[in-house]
């Protein structure tokens, strides 16, 4: 946890999900507990004593992959090491984000400060100082099999550190070498085992998964107040919230949403009364808790994962030091990150689905209960909302063709030694772009919302609704004549990405 200092102490008590938030998003330093330091020097003594006795352990006086059959003499320990990096640093694509390769710092560094990984204090040390500094490493999106970890991009992050690669440093993208000393730090000098313990782990899958979670919690939890609203829009009806239907199901996420939608509903003379003529909505209305409530559980399945990974040891061979054995296995593999980014990519692209099914019916005067068509009282020399429906369509339809999930996939490698990986890094940007579009989505039925509530003339709102209706309208002035609408969306966006709340 954060100390009174902003500054975040590495324990063997472990890291939250919040605690990599910070990090990644904050100028948060990262300092290693004395009690780890002494576990990482433990550790490193018993990889210099294999080294001097010569027992053959993989990776360190073994080659790696296909290579594990090759030994390795200590002249060429160091060339093996750095080689190692050199050789994996090979991604292609955009870099990924300043806040991604901070959080893949500090997973990468607390995963090896735990003692299983024969790494020195000072490499460790050398990796939490870039981070501390501001030094970002350029890492490409693209490259990695999420098995044996994140090989590419985590050599990528330890190039500059080398002296190599590519960074950006006082907002500057730069070589390595250049950003070392812009930082005031010297390249490090890889020994026994360090190349091999630095780039073997799934810290990029893993700071992109959790980067999006905490992401998506707000999404999920702004999903229940843009539905309110469209519910209010549409004269929708609450009584499909009765808890006892809910109950009865039997489902935690479809009963809390359902409380949920009545608290938020709460008061408003918008919706429709029990006795109305109209004795039921449409599923984009009446589903709603059957809908966002497995969506809820499913991005807490995945945050239970991803926390999980967050302080797991992933690199290989571990060190075990009450027997003194280097172990080869692998918990490199990707496959839980993998299983759980893709079932959230799929929830979230749910979402989506549904959100987009609501705002047709808002655009739609043949659905919409009497509002006018595209929500505009000047249809024909005005659209109105009818392209910002399009563009959310275009978004729920590129979600289902990205929802695929990447881990039923594996492309064997290393000449059929690594015959089996998980994909879970691109699994988990998967996630993260479906997340992006979702929330746009949601920002339009949003702003579509709040436009129907106005044309409906002036009443009460929900309980709940009420702040979210004046948030959006603080920001963004009614619709009465066309005008250029992107703008509308960003701040939208940007609204629920800070926190829409009840």
């Amino acid at each position: 946890m954060l100390n009174h200092t902003n500054t975040l102490v590495l324990t063997s008590a472990g890291l939250s999900l919040a605690d990599v938030v910070q990090v990644a998003k904050q100028q948060v330093q990262v300092v290693l507990s004395e009690e780890l330091k002494e576990k990482i020097n433990h550790s490193r003594t018993l990889v210099e004593s294999m080294i001097a006795e010569k027992k053959v352990v993989y990776g360190i006086t073994t080659g790696f992959g296909k290579f594990a059959t090759v030994t390795i003499g200590p002249e060429d320990t160091r060339a093996l090491q750095h080689n190692l990096i050199v050789s994996h640093a090979v991604g292609v694509g955009r870099p990924l984000p300043e806040e991604t390769v901070r959080a893949m710092m500090l997973l990468r560094a607390y995963s090896l400060s735990r003692g299983y990984s024969g790494i020195r204090l000072s490499t460790i040390q050398a990796l939490l100082d870039a981070l501390n500094r501001g030094l970002h490493p350029v890492v490409p999106e693209k490259g990695s099999l999420g098995s044996s970890g994140d090989l590419a991009p985590l050599s990528h992050m330890i190039l500059p550190l080398l002296g190599l690669g590519e960074a950006f440093y006082g907002g500057r993208r730069m070589s390595g070498a250049e950003a070392l000393q812009a930082a005031g730090l010297s390249p490090v000098v890889l020994e026994a085992k360090e190349g091999l313990a630095l780039n073997n782990g799934t810290q990029c899958m893993t700071a992109v998964a959790a980067l999006a979670i905490a992401e998506g919690e707000k999404v999920v939890q702004a999903a229940d107040v843009i539905a309110a609203l469209t519910m209010e829009a549409l004269n929708g009806m609450p009584s499909a919230f009765d808890p006892r239907i809910h109950q009865i199901r039997n489902h935690p996420g479809q009963i809390e949403t359902a409380a949920h939608m009545l608290h938020l509903l709460e008061g408003s003379e918008y919706t429709a009364p029990k006795d109305h003529p109209r004795v039921q909505d449409a599923y984009a209305l009446r589903c709603i808790a059957q809908v966002h409530g497995p969506i809820k559980e499913a991005l807490q399945y995945a945050k239970t994962v991803i926390e999980r990974e967050i302080n797991g040891v992933t690199d290989n061979p571990l060190i075990f030091l009450d027997t003194a054995e280097a172990i080869s296995g692998g918990n490199f593999h990707g496959e839980p990150v993998a299983l759980a980014m893709d079932f959230l990519g799929i929830a979230f692209s749910e979402l989506a689905n549904i959100a987009e099914r609501r705002l047709e019916r808002l655009v739609n005067p043949a659905l919409s209960n009497g509002l006018p068509a595209f929500l505009t009282n000047k249809g024909g020399v005005h659209s109105g909302f009818m392209i910002v429906q399009y563009s959310a369509a275009a978004l729920v339809s590129e979600n289902k063709i990205l929802a695929h999930p990447a881990s039923v996939d594996s492309i064997p490698s290393s000449a059929n030694q690594e015959d089996h990986v998980s994909m879970g890094t691109i699994a988990a940007r998967k996630a993260a772009q479906i997340l992006e579009h979702t929330t746009c989505v949601l920002a339009m039925e949003w702003l579509a919302a709040c436009q129907g509530i106005d044309l409906r003339g002036a009443k009460r709102l929900g309980k709940g609704t009420a702040p979210a209706y004046r948030k959006l309208r603080q920001r963004v002035a009614f619709l009465g004549e066309d005008r250029v609408m992107y703008p509308d969306i960003d701040e939208a966006v940007a609204l629920i990405r800070v926190g829409l709340s009840s």
